[in-house]
């Protein structure tokens, strides 16, 4: 490339890649290392860069053209160019093209190495006329710094004197105030103390709010003589006032003539306190509230008779009588602010409960429920007049106001500012919390009532006979439920009056505990019992040798354990028609305690304490009542199970190889429906209110009879031709009432008002169509084996070989001749398992042709089943 570059540029090149000339003409073995160069060099005619330059330079200038690239080897680009003596052909055109393409760098080349020569020149006069610019503008910024300063030296020497005025007027005018202030200190302490010395306590208020106002201007001249002495004569004016405002008050509330106070003057006194400090207001207002009470604490001593329990309502007949008197003499007295009525009503409140929380410790052996609960329940009416009387605003910032007294409040959360919307009863619980510790009491109390209520339900249980049954609303549940969760209602509602903290808890436990008594003796232990020998190996345990109520949960469960295993051991359970109303009872009522358990679950939730909500879990208890309700349905369904056993074995003991003709259908499916029609009506009315579970029990017993009428088909054998069809006939009359067993009626001619839920329906379809598809299997030839094996698999889901030996059983078949249909069946299981479903169908295509008479004699008895039915 160099050698074709023209003459002048020769030099120019290496000197803009940074190569000197004389290390040009150095060049030994095509190899020149570069010095101060920059790194770069010439080899075999070619600038070769530095890694870190070239890169720079791909960055900037990326090019996919071989010839940019720096380890160009030219051999390879040439052979790249001709790879074969037939491409020489173009080697004109191709050096014409390189010429132009070394021409067109050349002319470039020369175009920037000019431009760059003339922008070097011009670069210096611009920088040499960018300093001239800064000097001259460096000079004008000097100028003007120096004007500023003569200006701000000039405004200085014209407002001197007037800064001097403003601080002689300000000076004049604080002199002036404070001497004002110190001619009214002095001229208002004398006449305070004049007004003092004549109990002017009225306009004595009034300079003295005054008066302190004006010292606390003169508080920072304190280190003044004058000002100290003058500020100690008001403390002391303070002082008197306040043991002089005192001493008038002992004197007039002790009923002295020689006392000179007036209710006017002492409610002028008053507002002398109200402007003193507060601990003379909450002297004088603890001197009196004692002074008011002090008698009630002698009248009610814990050694006078009426201080017990059961006279508890004198306390506060006492005190509506005192405070009414108060109200009356000395409620003038006493500022609306201060709430001298309220404040008296806490402090009796207080003492009350002390008195009584003392007398509960030293006699509580005398306490019953009886009299705990006249006690509560004049207490609570108490508080509650209280708390609608007054605000509570001063049991939060009273001195005798202590957060423990009440229960219910947080005593972190009270402040003066929120009180009022904590609680809308600020008096509840000042005294009737000191029954709470006692409460147990009462919770014994309902333990007993509660243990005594189910005894009485277990009684009358054996009295009572079976409900009366409503078709609208089937049969009712048990009167003595609905009287248990009214006691418990009432229970609810006392308890919370009295306390909603760990007393609720209990209360809730022993909720619990009767529901599980409840189910147990009354439920459980009323179900109809299993006949025969059965009955005598159950055994119902008392409560009273449960520990706890684990234990109860256990031998409820256990209980309910032996139904089912007594039913799966083969036994007859047959039940009469009240026996079937009864249990249907049971049933209802464990539904109507379910629903009621958690509804009294969430109520016991609201009420009780946030500490406790966590630990009322009915759980267990719903639980159990799902439980019984699961056993009454399983009794049930064995009933009408066991009913229909009779006639699936006369349909066993049929000869269905000697039926030669099609006809009505057998005996045993009227014996069916029959039994149906008995026992079905009955149980839908008893759980009209509880459809849901009566679906329950109709989808429990056709998912129970299908496969048990299959097994009876399985012990038809052996079965003609004819037989299978009468079977097959049989079955889909079967299917047909099954399909709308829920709404069955006790006479076929009266037609069923609504259909069948889809649920149920499919169950039915599912079943019967398998128990079809076999006796259309039973119904084709048995030979040849591989077409009859194919009709197996074809037609019955989910083929069995322990099934196949079974349908053969009833075709009549030898055991030793089962040996090559098991084998087909084999063969095909294992053909179906390795082949796509293609393979499947023309395979079943293949034998449909063989099968076509079994297919026709099939699709006639359908025919006829339809045009019977």
């Amino acid at each position: 490339l160099l050698d074709s570059l023209p003459k002048e540029m020769e030099d120019a090149i290496p000197q803009l890649c940074g190569i000197a000339k004389d290390e040009t003409e150095s060049v030994s073995g095509n190899v020149v290392s570069g010095g101060s160069t920059g790194g770069a060099v010439l080899r075999d005619g070619v600038i070769v860069f530095p890694e870190d330059v070239q890169a720079a330079i791909d960055q900037v200038l990326p090019s996919d053209d071989p010839l940019d690239r720096p380890d160009l080897n030219v051999v390879d680009y040439i052979n790249s160019l001709f790879p074969t003596e037939q491409s020489l052909s173009g080697l004109d055109d191709t050096i014409n093209e390189y010429t132009m393409k070394i021409e067109n760098i050349d002319a470039e080349t020369r175009d920037m190495v000019r431009s760059q020569v003339s922008v070097g020149g011009d670069a210096a006069a611009a920088l040499e006329e960018a300093q001239q610019a800064i000097l001259q503008l460096f000079s004008q910024i000097r100028d003007i710094k120096s004007k500023a300063g003569e200006s701000e030296v000039m405004v200085k020497e014209i407002t001197r004197d007037i800064k001097q005025l403003d601080t002689a007027k300000r000076n004049l005018t604080t002199a002036i105030t404070t001497l004002n202030h110190l001619h009214m200190l002095v001229g208002g302490t004398a006449t305070l103390a004049t007004l003092t010395a004549k109990r002017q306590y009225g306009e004595a208020a009034l300079l003295l709010q005054g008066l302190l106002e004006v010292l606390n201007h003169f508080s920072s001249y304190q280190n003044i003589p004058q000002i100290k002495e003058l500020s100690e004569q008001v403390e002391s004016l303070k002082k008197d006032l306040g043991e002089q405002i005192r001493s008038d008050f002992e004197a007039a509330m002790s009923g002295d003539k020689r006392a000179i106070g007036s209710n006017k003057q002492l409610a002028e006194a008053c507002l002398v306190v109200s402007v003193l400090e507060p601990r003379v207001k909450r002297s004088l207002i603890t001197w009196f509230i004692e002074l008011q009470l002090k008698e009630y604490t002698i009248m009610f001593q814990d050694n006078e008779e009426q201080a017990w329990l059961d006279k508890i309502d004198r306390r506060f007949t006492w005190f509506k009588k005192s405070l009414i008197e108060f109200e009356e003499r000395h409620g003038p007295i006493f500022p609306p602010d201060w709430e001298m009525s309220e404040r008296i009503a806490a402090e009796f409140c207080r003492i009350t409960r002390a008195d009584v929380t003392r007398l509960l410790q030293r006699r509580n052996k005398e306490v019953d429920t009886k009299l705990l609960l006249h006690s509560i329940q004049k207490t609570g009416a108490f508080e509650s007049l209280l708390s609608r009387r007054f605000t509570g605003r001063t049991l939060n910032v009273s001195s005798n106001y202590d957060p423990s007294n009440n229960p219910f409040e947080d005593p972190e959360a009270v402040t003066a500012a929120n009180y009022q919307s904590i609680t809308s009863e600020p008096f509840r619980g000042l005294i009737s919390g000191s029954f709470e510790p006692y409460l147990s009491i009462y919770i014994d109390a309902q333990d007993a009532n509660l243990n005594e209520l189910i005894d009485r339900f277990v009684e009358d249980m054996k009295k009572q006979g079976v409900p009366e049954t409503k078709p609208e609303t089937g049969t009712s549940v048990l009167s003595s439920c609905g009287d248990l969760f009214v006691f418990y209602k009432k229970c609810l509602v006392q308890c919370t009056e009295l306390s909603t903290g760990k007393p609720l808890l209990s209360l809730a436990n022993l909720f619990k505990k009767y529901l599980r008594e409840y189910m147990h003796r009354v439920i459980l232990a009323n179900l109809p019992k299993i006949g025969g020998e059965a009955t005598k190996s159950i055994q119902f345990p008392t409560v009273s040798q449960l520990k706890d109520l684990k234990d109860i949960s256990q031998a409820t469960s256990g209980l309910l354990q032996n139904f089912s295993s007594f039913m799966k051991e083969g036994e007859t359970v047959r039940f009469s028609e009240n026996d079937q109303v009864m249990i249907c009872t049971f049933l209802v009522t464990a539904e109507y305690c379910l629903d009621t358990a958690q509804q009294l679950e969430q109520k016991l939730k609201q009420k009780v304490e946030a500490e406790f909500k966590d630990e009322i879990k009915f759980a267990g208890e719903l639980d159990m009542f799902h439980s019984v309700i699961s056993n009454c349905l399983s009794l049930l369904v064995q009933e009408l199970e066991s009913s229909c056993d009779t006639a699936l074995i006369n349909m066993s003991k049929i000869n269905w190889s000697q039926v030669h003709q099609v006809g009505d259908e057998s005996v045993y499916v009227s014996q069916l429906i029959s039994t149906w029609r008995g026992m079905v009506p009955r149980v839908r009315d008893c759980l009209a209110s509880s459809r849901k579970y009566f679906t329950q029990f109709c989808v429990k017993f056709v998912s129970n009879f299908i496969p048990k009428f299959i097994s009876s088909v399985y012990k038809c054998k052996p079965v003609s031709t004819v037989g299978a069809e009468q079977l097959l006939l049989d079955t889909h009359s079967l299917k047909t009432v099954l399909m709308d067993l829920p709404n069955i009626c006790e006479s076929a001619a009266i037609k069923p008002s609504r259909k069948a839920p889809v649920a149920f329906t499919k169950v039915v379809v599912k079943g019967m169509t398998r128990a079809e598809m076999i006796l259309k299997v039973v119904m084709s030839h048995s030979e040849p084996p591989n077409l009859f094996v194919d009709q197996y698999i074809r037609l019955v889901q989910d083929p069995e070989s322990n099934e196949l030996v079974k349908l053969l059983d009833m075709k009549g078949i030898k055991r030793n001749d089962h040996a090559p249909f098991l084998q087909f069946f084999k063969d095909a299981q294992n053909q179906v398992k390795g082949e796509d479903s293609s393979d499947e169908i023309s395979f079943s295509v293949a034998s449909a042709d063989d099968s076509l008479s079994e297919e026709t004699r099939i699709r006639k008895l359908e025919k006829l089943i339809k045009k019977r039915l």
